[in-house]
């Protein structure tokens, strides 16, 4: 068994942002019933309903617990089902609710070995005591065990360094493991994929994704200059390393001949329509076989 709940499903800033007025944000804020708020991008696993495995731990990590009761103390005073936390970028919104997990509590913390050098790096991840928090150094392309029964895998995918480190970095794309997915499977052979970031989707990748039974890929944009055109920023979603969702070459036209059972959009921003329920662009993405992730959206595999 392979049982997915999705944490939160907005990009970085949420839904609605804190600082953003658009038309959207605004509806969310009234109470709209077809914009429903949504945190920061997160999804727990789990393969035998008792250990779970966070991925990317986002800075509303405390809010998602406690509105996610398989998440929250079982027994005596103090105790989490969260066993391991897996990360795929070092970016704020994937690794700033780890502050949240520094109360001496024991689980595995789990990333590429970039990853891991920023964090060590920034004395503020020291909180996280080394008596109760085992960090793991994970190599690219090699299967590893998780707590419940699950085998995760990472794997890099094209994207950019962590905004925080543009300026220390030699490219912006950064290296191979900076930005990667993270391959979920069970014993049974149910295999789940989270890619919240993707600048593109060369075919090595594309090879990776056919046939799988539920992928959660990257949504962030509708086009890659909405941002611009709205108003709200100055970057395409290619300077931000992500695809859009509706340009030609963007994900639904990529994914056309790949067979996935559950294509999940995720890591949405504030700008994005397909946010809105009633929304025309909402329409197309579901006529071309993609869901909308929100919190608390559960599939079992």
């Amino acid at each position: 068994m392979l049982r997915i709940v999705v944490l939160g499903a907005s990009a970085g800033g949420g839904f609605p942002q804190w600082n953003a007025n658009n038309a959207a944000c605004r509806r969310a804020r009234a109470g709209d019933p077809a914009a429903r708020p949504r945190t920061q991008c997160s999804i727990a696993v789990t393969g035998d309903n008792e250990n779970w495995v966070v991925a990317n731990a986002s800075p509303d990590l405390r809010q998602q617990i406690e509105a996610t009761t398989v998440l929250q103390p079982q027994h005596g005073l103090r105790h989490s089902p969260i066993s391991a936390v897996v990360l795929v970028s070092g970016e704020i919104d994937a690794v700033a609710g780890l502050l949240h997990l520094r109360e001496s509590q024991s689980f595995t913390l789990l990333a590429t070995r970039r990853v891991q050098e920023t964090l060590r790096a920034n004395p503020i991840f020291d909180a996280l005591a080394p008596a109760f928090v085992q960090r793991q150094p994970v190599a690219l392309n090699q299967p590893f065990a998780l707590p419940g029964g699950l085998v995760g895998e990472l794997f890099s995918v094209p994207g950019k360094v962590a905004l925080y480190l543009e300026g220390k970095s030699q490219t912006l794309a950064g290296e191979a493991e900076d930005t990667v997915g993270l391959r979920l499977s069970d014993a049974a052979g149910a295999t789940c994929y989270f890619i919240p970031g993707c600048a593109r989707l060369p075919q090595a990748v594309a090879n990776r994704l056919n046939g799988a039974d539920a992928v959660f890929f990257d949504g962030t944009l509708w086009t890659d200059d909405e941002m611009i055109r709205e108003g709200s920023g100055t970057k395409t979603g290619q300077r931000m390393g992500h695809m859009s969702v509706a340009d030609p070459e963007g994900t639904i036209a990529a994914f056309r001949d790949i067979a996935v059972r559950r294509k999940i959009f995720m890591h949405i921003n504030n700008s994005n329509p397909i946010l809105l329920d009633d929304s025309p662009e909402r329409e197309i993405a579901e006529r071309a076989g993609w869901e909308v992730a929100h919190d608390g959206m559960e599939i079992v595999l």
